[in-house]
């Protein structure tokens, strides 16, 4: 059996290992399906991993690699994470390297345990207070589209004017993978961009803003409340309001642009728990 494996492991013995090489041709053979700040996230993980990229790296020194890492478990969890889509893809017919899927070391690496916290998400009083508090108009209203709409920073960040359906309020926008899709707003939101694109001209844009200058508006707002702030808790928050109005999870998949309903159970976990919790309030009082 070992001999076997040495033979399906032969087109590696010819290949030198190159790890920026190696980087550079998963990071091409990615562009077209993932956004920039996904790009950039594998990027900055793969240049802390050289030791372990090549063609000769075994289960064993990987899982090492791990191991002495000082971040937390969900830190390791990204490492593997970024590593295991390396190994897929190298390990695969895309990269031309014509190696055996069944020798991917990734295959016989344990995958570092995390904790499932419930994450926060807001009430429409913290949020209502959130919106009072923003500095301008134009932050309140991004604010506010964050919790109507669930939107990730990159799709709110790129919005053109020219995609708003102010009709039936919705807003065509760039989802994972390139995919468009569609974003509902509410009233609220409707009157706070009408309000802030009378006063401002951003030549087609929706915002005079880019994607970096709204997390920093953001962490500056949290400071200012004492309240998380930022794009993750904004998408729990408006499907956590939706489950608590009855809307099914498939419905909220729907609307938030989730490709699974596994996904839609992550950003409402909290909302069970809530459910849960007052039945067994009700119960022991």
């Amino acid at each position: 059996m070992v001999e076997q494996r040495t033979e399906n492991r032969s087109p590696a013995t010819k290949l030198v290992s190159n790890p920026q090489l190696l980087v550079s041709n998963f990071l091409k053979s990615r562009r077209q399906g993932l956004s920039l700040r996904s790009i950039e996230f594998y990027q900055c993980y793969l240049n802390r991993t050289r030791n372990v990229i090549g063609f000769h790296i075994t289960a064993q020194d990987i899982s090492q690699f791990l191991s002495n890492l000082g971040c937390s478990n969900g830190g390791k969890h990204a490492y593997y994470r970024v590593l295991r889509a390396f190994y897929n893809w190298l390990y695969s017919p895309r990269s031309g390297y014509g190696l055996n899927a069944q020798d991917n070391p990734m295959l016989l690496v344990e995958s570092p345990k995390v904790e499932r916290k419930i994450l926060p998400s807001l009430t429409p009083e913290q949020l209502a207070y959130l919106i009072d508090q923003a500095e301008c108009i134009r932050d309140k209203a991004i604010i506010s589209l964050f919790a109507d709409s669930g939107l990730r920073l990159s799709e709110l960040a790129n919005i053109e004017q020219a995609n708003i359906d102010w009709q039936h309020r919705l807003i065509k926008v760039v989802c994972k993978g390139n995919k468009e899709g569609l974003a509902p707003f509410g009233q609220r939101t409707d009157k706070l961009l009408q309000e802030w694109l009378s006063e401002y001209n951003t030549n087609g844009k929706l915002w005079d803003i880019n994607h970096w200058g709204i997390s920093i508006m953001l962490r500056r707002l949290s400071a200012k409340t004492g309240l998380p702030c930022n794009p993750h808790t904004f998408r729990r928050t408006f499907a956590s309001l939706l489950s608590k109005r009855g809307i099914d999870s498939l419905h909220i998949m729907r609307l938030g642009r989730w490709s699974s309903l596994s996904m839609v159970d992550r950003y409402t976990r909290s909302v069970q728990f809530e459910d849960s919790l007052k039945l067994y309030t009700s119960i022991m009082d």
